[in-house]
């Protein structure tokens, strides 16, 4: 069985062995012992702190195979970004060049640099071993993570963003890098992808353009890429947008992905929730369902069809080994989505 949970000290080695899995782009996982070591310690202090309204915590989480105790996959919420260090994006625009005596209107792409999310929260690093890469385990990867956010909103912001991973060429570089690149930065895009993973992002302000740019003067290769999604991120861009996750126009400042939003209480799997009493006893469900318990330090979920929603009782029937997984009781409360129909 997957089991979901906060992830510990304990796991540090399982996690770079992500990091390294995941590659260059995946800014939120440097393979940077210093870096993951302070990920797993804010993490741990997040999980254990009371929490009224969303701040500087973040929350990661790591997936279990509790049968062989082998770490295939995380996934995290940042709970409000860009309050210690800046969240940067490229703002798409529009603007209007009109001459009334030549009777010629331009209207005309721009990008402009801005921090506009700064206190939304985030939900981030997402990967899943490639081995494990079915049964539901990707999509639940994704949706645990709303499931916890349903259960403790005062932790969150009202407003959720995902950052998604940009196209990228044969070599793995983005096209979009290449004009950036050659025009401000001097660095090449692992230096740039493992300082933004480390936290050292000042060079950003100090480097990139302040002024609109004009999308038209870019290379054609970095137009074509503007807002375009990694081919490996579409199956999670479509999940996301099932959610009620939309592109309002900003993007990644290295690889042009778009980053996605919704408001919390709208996200599909949130509203769709629900938070009811277990029971224990034999069971197999005709749905798969995802099922977390209440706790925050303590929480743990898992999907499984070995549970049951009888909607005349209004309770969650579990197996016994499924509610062990989950630390669940008789009579405890847990909350849970169908996969099937998410």
């Amino acid at each position: 069985m997957l089991v979901i949970r906060p992830i510990s000290t304990a796991d540090f080695a399982s996690l770079k062995q992500i990091a390294i899995e995941s590659g260059h782009g995946f800014t939120s996982l440097p393979v940077h012992d210093a870096r993951l070591t302070q990920k797993i310690k804010h993490a741990e202090q997040s999980f254990s702190a009371e929490v009224s309204t969303p701040g500087d915590q973040g929350y990661l989480f790591v997936l279990e195979d509790n049968s062989t105790g082998e770490i295939v996959g995380t996934t995290g919420i940042e709970a409000a970004v860009g309050l210690q260090t800046p969240l940067y994006h490229f703002q798409q625009n529009t603007v209007i060049h009109h001459s009334a005596e030549l009777n010629v209107m331009n209207q005309l792409k721009t990008l402009t640099l801005c921090n506009d999310y700064t206190g939304a929260s985030e939900i981030c690093t997402l990967f899943l071993r490639e081995s494990y890469r079915r049964n539901h385990a990707g999509r639940f990867l994704s949706k645990v993570r709303f499931l916890f956010m349903a259960e403790h909103p005062q932790r969150f912001a009202s407003k959720v963003i995902a950052e998604m991973r940009g196209a990228a060429d044969k070599d793995g570089q983005p096209p979009f890098w290449n004009w950036l690149q050659k025009l401000f930065l001097t660095i090449d895009f692992p230096k740039a992808d493992q300082l933004i993973g480390v936290g050292k992002k000042a060079f950003i302000a100090e480097l990139m353009p302040r002024h609109p740019i004009y999308v038209g003067l870019l290379p054609e290769a970095a137009q074509q890429v503007i807002g375009q999604v990694h081919e490996n991120t579409k199956p999670a861009l479509r999940m996301l947008e099932k959610e009620g996750f939309s592109h309002r126009g900003y993007i990644d400042l290295f690889d042009a992905g778009p980053t996605v939003e919704a408001q919390l209480s709208q996200i599909k799997s949130v509203a769709a929730s629900k938070k009811v009493p277990v029971t224990i006893g034999p069971v197999q469900g005709e749905h798969t369902l995802a099922v977390a318990n209440t706790q925050v330090k303590g929480f743990r979920a898992s999907f499984s069809k070995a549970a049951y929603f009888d909607e005349q009782s209004g309770e969650l029937c579990l197996s016994a080994e499924f509610a062990d997984a989950l630390q669940l009781q008789q009579g405890d409360l847990a909350r849970f989505i169908n996969l099937d129909q998410a």
